[in-house]
């Protein structure tokens, strides 16, 4: 894969790659390997919804992922850049703004992954909704979350996708049904990161939703996610190209392997400072996430905030819970700051113009 481009003879996509695999028989990871990143990535204790452990790490993982995922696209700003641009909306200097929209497309990735964990799976849904948020106003809107018509080219490499819109559609469906049947969630995100880029099923970006979609398994189990903190540009782009070139996945083996024992030692820190998750708030998530983001978009003083709260509560709160989820909710106000509003999904400008007034 060093060896100059020159030298490499090209190859075509070659079907039988994916026609060989066959789920819980074919393995490209080892039973040894599976057991270990199963012990890493566990959450003890009792079984908890999907994505919770996503949730409880999100305000570090956004920008993690977010950073490292564009990164390895070449993509300059730095990680203060980043969490700058993602907690406070603002663009680094001199920097393409391409760059920035790129990022910004990540967060909107992953907040999918958070706010729909228990509904996202590997299938056409969720990969192609993926694909439209992480090229968002960065390639023509008919072509966000598509599967391409035409025939595209790989810069760097010698590989030449595969093209032909009927035979595309067909083997998108059999990688998704594929990987849908793997029963080992790190079989399942390893396989995706290996065979949505070679396939090149959109026009663009597809080694970004690979690296998302390996997410989805993870979230899920509710296992720790993976956020290729540490990973190697160049390690990366060789793994890659031994997929691409020699249809081989022993260099993308090494990383996604090594990438998530890094992301497990991070995240169980970050995870065990935290306590374990309050299953009040688990319960009421979806309605603590709607009162609090009405209150900021609707700009409400106090007494409008009573207002909503009983009317919520009323609404959807059986009675002996309705004094707690109030308290919850002024806390969460009285919490919320710059670097904690993507979980509500709110921008700068309405936290702004909201905090002003509220402490008016």
């Amino acid at each position: 894969m060093s060896a100059p481009i020159q030298q490499r003879e090209p190859v075509g996509y070659d079907r039988s790659f994916l026609d060989e695999y066959r789920p819980n028989e074919s393995f490209y990871l080892s039973a040894d390997t599976r057991q270990h990143l199963a012990s890493l990535g566990a959450v003890p204790g009792e079984k908890l919804p999907p994505g919770t452990y996503l949730r409880q790490v999100f305000n570090r993982l956004l920008i993690d992922l977010s950073w490292n995922s564009s990164r390895l696209e070449g993509n300059t700003y730095s990680l203060l850049e980043t969490e700058q641009l993602l907690e406070l909306g603002r663009n680094a200097k001199g920097k393409d703004l391409r760059e920035a929209q790129m990022i910004l497309n990540h967060k909107a990735a992953i907040e999918l992954l958070v706010e729909a964990s228990s509904e996202i799976g590997l299938n056409r849904f969720t990969i192609c909704n993926l694909h439209a948020l992480l090229a968002q106003n960065l390639l023509d809107p008919q072509v966000c979350g598509r599967v391409r018509w035409k025939l595209v080219g790989i810069t760097g490499t010698v590989f030449l996708p595969l093209s032909g819109p009927q035979v595309l559609e067909e083997c998108f469906d059999q990688v998704l049904h594929t990987a849908a049947a793997i029963e080992d969630i790190f079989e399942q995100a390893f396989f995706v990161m290996v065979h949505l880029p070679y396939l090149q099923p959109f026009e663009d970006v597809n080694k970004r939703v690979s690296r998302l979609a390996a997410n989805v398994p993870l979230v899920r189990a509710n296992v720790c996610p993976l956020s290729f903190v540490d990973v190697p540009q160049l390690a990366y782009t060789h793994g890659i190209l031994g997929v691409y070139e020699l249809r081989r996945v022993e260099l993308l083996r090494d990383v996604f392997v090594w990438a998530y024992e890094r992301s497990c030692t991070r995240y169980s820190a970050a995870r065990q400072s935290l306590g374990e998750p309050d299953p009040f708030r688990m319960r009421y998530r979806r309605l603590l996430h709607d009162v609090v983001a009405e209150v900021v978009r609707g700009c409400l003083d106090r007494t409008a905030v009573v207002r909503l709260i009983r009317r919520y509560t009323t609404e959807n709160v059986p009675e002996e819970d309705r004094d707690r989820f109030a308290e919850i909710v002024e806390t969460e106000l009285m919490a919320l700051h710059e670097g904690n509003i993507a979980r509500y999904r709110l921008r700068p400008s309405e936290y702004h113009t909201w905090h002003n007034a509220w402490r008016s």
